[in-house]
């Protein structure tokens, strides 16, 4: 892996999860020596961190991880409303879509109880994902969703954990599923919509009522 590659990686998962949270300042010099790379190849990596909306230029040389509010998780969740749906419609129309059988099964056997039980979920959720790419079959709105994704990791994270809405996220996902296999593109459509109005208003919900807490596993 690429120095450049390497920093990336390591920054974006430290501002996903938390370890690095909104208002960080990020010097060249500090990271340079903190992640063991050059500047040169730490600037690739922030510059790459700058065109994902993470991080912003404060100064030539200072950069600051970006804040998240509201309103950032409402124009996110617009977007990502728009891509999910007419990727659900369009994996519904597929050749593959009798895949998303098994994920029908696997959401039926999803427990939730206890932090692997839910690290498995977070799993099955990212298979889905990829089942969903895949069965799309359009790379441009792939990297679209990927975009939008790479956010939703950070809003999970800085959202409050409901056992009430995950529980509920995989009703959900396995309606979507169940959707998708029969080959009802509306319905897969309109079950990923009740699903991202739901984990929005959770979110929101969740961030008015108690402090972030970005060590935890939250909503949709």
């Amino acid at each position: 892996m690429r120095a450049s590659d390497r920093a990336y990686a390591t920054l974006l998962s430290e501002i996903q999860t938390g370890v690095l949270p909104p208002g960080t300042v990020l010097g060249e010099v500090e990271q340079s020596a903190r992640l063991g790379v050059s500047r040169t190849p730490l600037r690739a990596a922030l510059a790459r961190l700058t065109a994902d909306g993470l991080v912003a230029q404060a100064s030539p040389r200072v950069t600051v991880v970006t804040a998240v509010d509201g309103d950032d998780i409402r124009s996110l969740f617009i977007v990502r409303r728009a891509l999910e749906e007419t990727a659900a419609r369009l994996a519904a129309a597929s050749p593959r879509a009798a895949d998303f059988a098994d994920l029908v099964t696997s959401f039926d056997a999803a427990r939730l109880d206890g932090e692997a039980a839910r690290d498995a979920y977070y799993r099955l959720i990212a298979e889905f994902d990829a089942a969903l790419d895949a069965a799309a079959a359009n790379d441009y709105l792939t990297a679209a969703l990927r975009s939008v994704r790479t956010h939703l990791v950070r809003v999970r994270r800085l959202a409050r954990y409901q056992p009430e809405r995950l529980a509920a996220s995989v009703s959900e996902h396995r309606l979507i599923a169940a959707a998708i296999a029969a080959g009802d593109g509306d319905l897969a459509a309109h079950a990923t919509h009740v699903h991202l109005h739901n984990a929005l208003t959770s979110i929101l919900e969740s961030l008015d009522d108690a402090a972030p807490l970005p060590d935890r596993k939250a909503l949709a």
